[in-house]
């Protein structure tokens, strides 16, 4: 089979694999994963030697850690450093010395398990940042968490990388130092010749003004270095991550990680491809129970590791730290690199690498599981936890806020302030207790549930002060006053032209969108500030009110037609530009 072949292969079976695997919530490393083992050698055989694709696919961890160079600067570290050096370095070194006491226990070498406990405590960067992100819960305290750690340890990948060739060189005929002395001499010099001659080849490369000139001179640097470093008795890895550092703060880094990406992309799902293809699925058939003893103690151990060190670290609360506990329980991909350097150099027996690398696998595999099951489980426990709706007894007030956040307390104190009476509904919990703490009178509530709403006074209030800030919670609430108590009130809350067309679907007429007052304040006193006279602003901004009512009433008409959106808003703009003008020359 040609390459070209092979390339077809591979591409039909990414596209396949992968959209399905993100659709199922698993991400796509694992839709890559799937693909190489249904077309490797112990899936259907459409490709029967994973190996030769696996050489050329390592480019894409090679420039995976010239990317995480680049983001690694100085200045960010330095921030991180309590996190990134502290709760990473102790989930590292914990995890591996309990997995290598497993590996002993399992009569492993004392090298051979304490390089083994190192490997597998490892998560896996590209699985873990893709699936909070997917889930969108990076910016959450474990997500942050998550992501120190896993910084962490792409810094003690360089290291391991570094060393354990020279394990295997000490297995055999005893330490190298002279090879030691090469590899530093080869780093210090990639690091000074780098430090002054990356940039101003870059630079020449920049003034050319051709891209594709710069994107070759990036993939130059890249490979280069990576070669320097091979050429040393390293991994290539090794030199494209110094080069990455090296230019962290330089004005090219955006345009390199630019460059990069398609190339990282491409060829680090060709490397999980081929990571799939050389996983001996017959090993599973032939071991269950001792793959899945391997994948538990795994999964178990970092686990067990990961939840009381965040608790420690005061970063999670118990929801927060068990999530991180589940998210980085797996195996990483950096574990495929290192066992394959440890078989290169026969540091680790083949038959144990092969049940390691499958073990890896299958954690990930089981990763997306774990985590929706946790997520389950701390779902369930805050419903069980959720305090139970506040008890109204004989609510009479003729005014009635839904939403007693940054928006319903200027309201509800501006009543206050003249002396009338209102009935304020707030569905987070948390705020309750905040305001609650000020002293104001706040209930507990859905207030889109027709019994709370019975219980609030609806049917004898004459307003319904709707500042609920969630769009589709504000919309439902809507709908539930409109249907149940048509002679209500409403006064509502728009956070922009979407949410007022579905308010004004529901018939209802006093309708605030919540940036627009403020803006046109702030442009009053911009105007003021230039010069303008008082008169001339209020009949400005009086006639941009007038017109911008119109015009939403105008698109609430044609919402649905794009077109029709588009044209009406260019003639009032128009028509609102020459009305202005005219005035102002008046």
């Amino acid at each position: 089979m040609t390459l070209l072949q092979e390339a077809v292969i591979y591409l039909i079976a990414a596209l396949i694999a992968v959209p399905i695997s993100r659709k199922l919530g698993f991400g796509s490393v694992l839709g890559y994963l799937a693909a190489g083992i249904i077309i490797g050698p112990f899936g259907l055989g459409f490709i029967k030697d994973a190996e030769h694709i696996l050489h050329f696919a390592e480019l894409g961890v090679v420039f995976l850690l010239f990317v995480i160079g680049l983001e690694l600067q100085p200045s960010r570290l330095w921030v991180l450093r309590r996190m990134v050096f502290g709760l990473g370095s102790a989930q590292l070194i914990i995890s591996a010395g309990a997995i290598a006491a497993i590996g002993l226990l399992f009569g492993l070498a004392l090298t051979e398990a304490v390089l083994v406990g190192f490997i597998l405590a490892l998560s896996s960067t590209a699985f873990v940042l893709q699936l909070l992100a997917e889930k969108k819960e990076l910016t959450t305290t474990h997500g942050r968490a998550a992501f120190t750690i896993l910084l962490f340890q792409d810094l003690a990948v360089i290291p391991l990388i570094a060393i354990l060739p020279m394990f295997g060189a000490a297995a055999g005929q005893g330490f190298e130092f002279r090879g030691l002395a090469i590899a530093v001499a080869m780093i210090g010099g990639l690091i000074i010749g780098g430090h002054y001659l990356l940039r101003p080849v870059l630079r020449i490369a920049a003034r050319t003004q051709i891209p594709e000139i710069f994107t070759a001179t990036a993939l130059l640097v890249v490979i280069g270095a990576a070669l320097l470093m091979q050429a040393a008795g390293m991994s290539m890895v090794l030199g494209a991550f110094i080069a990455g550092m090296l230019l962290a703060d330089s004005e090219y880094r955006h345009e390199l990680e630019a460059d990069i990406a398609p190339f990282k992309g491409m060829l680090l799902g060709l490397f999980f491809i081929a990571v799939g293809m050389s996983v001996n699925l017959g090993l599973l058939v032939q071991h269950p129970g001792t793959i899945m003893l391997i994948v538990i103690c795994l999964m178990v151990v970092k686990a067990a590791v990961l939840f009381p060190l965040a608790r420690l670290f005061g970063i999670c609360d118990i929801k927060g730290a068990s999530s991180l506990a589940a998210v980085l329980s797996q195996g990483g991909e950096f574990a495929f690199v290192l066992f394959a350097i440890a078989a290169r150099h026969q540091i680790i027996q083949t038959d144990v690498i092969d049940q390691l690398i499958l073990a890896v696998a299958v954690s990930m595999l089981l990763t997306p599981v774990v985590y929706l099951l946790n997520q389950q489980i701390v779902s369930r426990m805050e419903k069980d936890e959720e305090p139970g709706y506040d008890q109204m007894e004989g609510q009479q007030h003729a005014v009635i806020i839904a939403g007693f956040g940054r928006f319903g307390q200027i309201v509800g104190r501006l009543l206050a302030i003249v002396g009338r009476p209102f009935t304020a509904l707030e569905i987070d919990a948390s705020q309750v207790d905040v305001v609650r703490k000020y002293g104001n009178i706040v209930y507990y509530g859905d207030a889109s549930k027709l019994d709370l709403l019975r219980a609030a006074g609806a049917e004898h209030a004459r307003l319904f002060v709707l500042a609920i800030d969630d769009i589709e919670a504000s919309i439902k609430t809507a709908q539930t006053v409109t249907r149940h108590f048509p002679d209500l009130t409403i006064v509502a809350r728009a956070r922009n032209r979407r949410h007022e067309y579905h308010l004004m679907d529901l018939g209802i007429k006093h309708i605030f969108r919540e940036t627009l007052l403020s803006s046109l304040a702030m442009t009053e006193q911009v105007l003021f500030d230039l010069g303008f006279e008082e008169q001339e602003v209020h009949r400005l901004i009086t006639t941009f009110r007038e017109k911008d009512a119109q015009l939403i009433r105008e698109q609430h008409a044609v919402q649905h037609d794009e077109e029709q959106l588009i044209q009406t808003a260019r003639d009032t703009a128009r028509e609102l530009e020459l009305l202005l003008r005219s005035d102002l020359k008046q």
